[in-house]
């Protein structure tokens, strides 16, 4: 017999290849027919790379055994053993093959869901059952404590959509409870086109799943209450729970990081406003502390209507808010800008609004403080503004900007409080300047008025306003005033010596008259320089009444026992200026400068002024106006009958050598015109007291 050709051996190989291709197709059409076309997929393409072997090696097969049989027929007779050997050996290492094959991707199925994320771990759930399994769909519902139930479904397309769609159901669906210990987190859900083609090893293999997915879904769940507990925590941290807003812990933070500043940045300002609700505690007492919560909610919704986006609106505590204002315009000074808008605030809040049926018109005292970025930390930032905010209320200003000189704790006013003492001891470095009052109808002077001046060794020449809130704030009040009226007494000395009799004016602080030595300094004094004391006129302001009355009455006594005279300095702007009058004995009103400054303007200046010459007159008291700047001032002065004027108008503050020449050219020039001047006297005597 012929051996076997090539050309045989290709033609029966062409048979095997196509014999395999037909079974192949004819059992993947089976399969489709009776469990779906995914599961005919995976029959017909899974692990094409063992098909192949398995095809050479039946084709190398039976090569062999047709072969054999056209050499020596008798060959034939081994053949079925050894094909039977082979064929066990092979099917051997198939089956373990696909085990593990089954098993890894198991394996790989149950990492892909070892997520954070429920959606995640549905997502790579939907996944690993389309690839292990071959479905047709896939359900997970998702349980939890508290919450509906949620479904997730995947199709043979394997996009996982989320709805409310009833759970698929029906003959070829395979259900497993997902749950850990006693807990139940969930529900998978199989659809087979026909459920008796799914093995033992697939159940298995499928409730395998189930477990690994429950345990997946419970950690995810355990994941994100742990999440939500750290973001409420995060949250509570750096908020307020009652308003919503960031509360001082957020504020700083944000501060902090807006006041530091970065190479190259350009020069830009932080500005902060602390806002404290006046009354608040009235609302909680009468109406409640409920309605005190809705009325800071209400406050807080008003307040960040009208908040920028880089702004910062936080509550600080209690009835304290405060806005974080990182970059005013450039074209405007921080502290202005932020005055500007403090004021639009307090418009907004001055709104009524309806707390538990009554309506409520909310007002606050506001502090405004401002620096350069880089110019302190938040926490200072925060403490200036509180210190403005503090001095709003203490003067019943709706706002107040921070001013270092009533900062108690300010190292500005440390440093400045430790160089005017070296300024005290100097001896030279505090000068007096004067300016005098005229009389409005005759032009001779009437007194005139010392004002202290500080030349600073470093900063020039400083005004009052520059320095004394410092030391009316602290324990250098008495010597500085002891040191002011022994100046201003050496003055009046050596004029009086020139025979320039002028009464001086000195201006005296509360806490001065808080004093009950001031009296036996003055007397001192008066007695060292040989100055009558009628000639000493001591300023004091309608504050006073704000302070403890009983010391005042007695240190004023004690100064009018000595036949000083008194001014009242800064009239009409305190709470309580007629009450002021009818209980001191003074000599003089001097009218502020602010209301002489708007008569031109607002009428009510030009009544309060009116009104006060009027009343001098009446007690017999002399009238002073401050600040007279333009002739128009003094006209109208003199046609309501004011006596006495004093300001730039005249003359600004001089050195006193010079004050003294104006005054003796000014009472010579009046002299020569036959003036005659009434001099400072006290109050009149009353009708009945003659």
């Amino acid at each position: 017999m012929p051996p076997l050709s090539v050309r045989t051996a290709v033609a029966l190989a062409a048979a095997g290849v196509t014999y395999w291709l037909i079974s192949s197709l004819l059992a993947g059409a089976a399969i489709w027919l009776t469990a779906g076309r995914a599961r005919a997929r995976a029959a017909v393409f899974s692990n094409p790379s063992a098909k192949l072997v398995m095809l050479a090696g039946n084709i190398t097969l039976g090569l062999v055994a047709v072969g054999l049989g056209l050499a020596d027929f008798r060959y034939l007779a081994a053949a079925p053993p050894l094909i039977w050997l082979l064929h066990e050996v092979y099917t051997a290492r198939m089956r373990a093959g696909d085990e593990r094959r089954a098993w890894q991707e198991l394996a790989g199925a149950v990492h892909a869901m070892s997520r954070l994320d429920v959606s995640g771990v549905v997502s790579a759930a939907a996944a690993g059952a389309h690839r292990l399994f071959a479905p047709e769909a896939v359900e997970v519902a998702v349980c939890r404590s508290g919450a509906p139930t949620r479904r997730y479904r995947s199709d043979t397309a394997g996009e996982v959509r989320a709805g409310a769609e009833p759970p698929i159901d029906g003959a070829g669906v395979l259900v497993h409870e997902l749950s850990v210990g006693e807990e139940k987190v969930g529900e998978l859900r199989v659809r087979f086109h026909d459920p008796s083609t799914v093995g033992v090893r697939e159940r298995l293999a499928l409730s395998a799943f189930a477990d690994a997915l429950g345990a997946a879904l419970h950690n995810a769940a355990s994941h994100a209450r742990l999440r939500e507990m750290a973001d409420r925590k995060a949250y509570e941290a750096e908020h307020d729970l009652l308003t919503g807003l960031v509360n001082r812990i957020k504020l700083l933070e944000y501060g902090d990081e807006q006041l530091r500043v970065e190479p190259n940045e350009d020069p830009r300002e932080v500005a902060l406003l602390l806002l404290d609700l006046d009354h608040f505690k009235d609302v909680n007492d009468t109406l409640g502390h409920a309605a005190g919560d809705q009325l800071l909610r209400a406050i807080a919704t008003t307040l960040s209507s009208r908040t920028e986006p880089d702004e910062m609106l936080a509550r600080l505590g209690g009835d304290e808010f405060a806005l974080l204002i990182p970059s005013p315009p450039v074209w405007r000074q921080g502290s202005e800008y932020a005055a500007e808008r403090a004021r639009q605030l307090a418009a907004a809040l001055a709104a009524p609004v309806e707390i538990a049926g009554v309506a409520l018109s909310v007002e606050a005292a506001i502090g405004v403080a401002a620096v350069p970025a880089g110019g302190c930390v938040m926490a200072e930032l925060l403490r200036r503004a509180d210190v403005a905010m503090y001095q709003a209320k203490r003067t019943g200003r709706a706002i107040c900007r921070y001013d270092p000189a009533r900062d108690a704790a300010s190292t500005d006013r440390l440093a400045l409080l430790a160089e005017l003492r070296a300024a005290l001891a100097a001896d030279d470095q505090l000068i007096l300047h004067v300016q005098p009052a005229i009389d409005l109808a005759s032009g001779e002077p009437t007194g005139a008025e010392a004002l202290i001046r500080w030349q600073h060794p470093r900063r020039g020449l400083l005004g009052p306003g520059e320095f004394v809130g410092v030391v009316e704030q602290s324990e250098l009040v008495g010597p500085f005033t002891r040191y002011v009226l022994d100046v201003a007494l050496g003055v009046m000395s050596r004029w009086g010596a020139e025979g320039l009799d002028i009464p001086v004016a000195v201006n005296m602080s509360a806490r001065s008259l808080l004093d009950r030595n001031l009296p036996a300094d003055v007397a001192e004094l008066l007695g060292r320089h040989h100055v009558p004391p009628e000639r000493l006129v001591l300023e004091i302001t309608e504050t006073v009444m704000m302070t403890e009355l009983d010391i005042i009455d007695d240190v004023l006594a004690g100064l009018r026992a000595l036949g000083v005279r008194l001014s009242v300095d800064d009239f009409g702007t305190g709470y309580s200026s007629l009450t002021f009058l009818a209980r001191f004995e003074v000599d003089e009103v001097k009218v502020d400068q602010e209301f002489v400054a708007r008569m031109g303007e607002a009428p009510e200046a030009e009544a309060i002024v009116r009104s006060t010459v009027e009343l001098g007159r009446a007690l017999g008291l002399r009238v002073v106006a401050e600040g007279v700047e333009t002739a128009e001032q003094k006209a109208a002065l003199s046609a309501m009958g004011c006596e006495a004027g004093q300001g730039y108008h005249f003359f600004p503050p001089m050195p006193a050598d010079k004050t003294a020449k104006v005054l003796w050219t000014l009472r010579q020039a009046a002299s020569a015109r036959g003036a005659q001047v009434i001099p400072l006297s006290g109050r009149a005597a009353q009708p009945g007291q003659e």
